[in-house]
């Protein structure tokens, strides 16, 4: 019976913690998740155009609240964490939607442009073997 409630404390606070750490994530780290989550239902073969712009739609309202939330962030002002340094170096692919909206551009422009792609590029681009 000891064994049992020892085993059921760790359990617990194993769990504590682990919910703990997942609480923790902040306003850029969701940022980065969401648009991660963005730009794979922009890649993903399976859905078809209907879809895919619904699903862009959903992300797009998501990103706009969460962009908001990190540039308010008082938190990040003062902040030298490499994360914070390179999302801000970098605001066209941080920001993703306020980017591409003060550009007048869809999201996935926006990314591959800052990627170096174009569309011309992609459709000139064969599909074979480098040797």
């Amino acid at each position: 019976m000891k064994r049992l409630l020892q085993a059921a404390a760790v359990t617990v606070c194993a769990l504590g913690i682990g919910l703990a750490g997942a609480a923790a994530a902040g306003p850029l780290e969701n940022l980065e998740r969401e648009r991660a989550l963005a730009l794979q239902t922009m890649l993903d073969p399976s859905l078809n155009p209907a879809e895919r712009a619904e699903k862009i739609q959903v992300a797009r309202l998501r990103l706009v609240d969460l962009e908001r939330m990190v540039i308010r962030d008082q938190a990040l002002v003062g902040s030298n964490s490499p994360v914070v340094r390179v999302a801000f170096a970098s605001y066209d692919l941080t920001f993703l939607v306020h980017a591409s909206t003060e550009k007048q551009v869809t999201l996935a422009d926006q990314w591959l442009d800052q990627l170096g792609l174009t569309s011309n590029a992609i459709m000139d681009a064969r599909a074979g073997r480098r040797w």
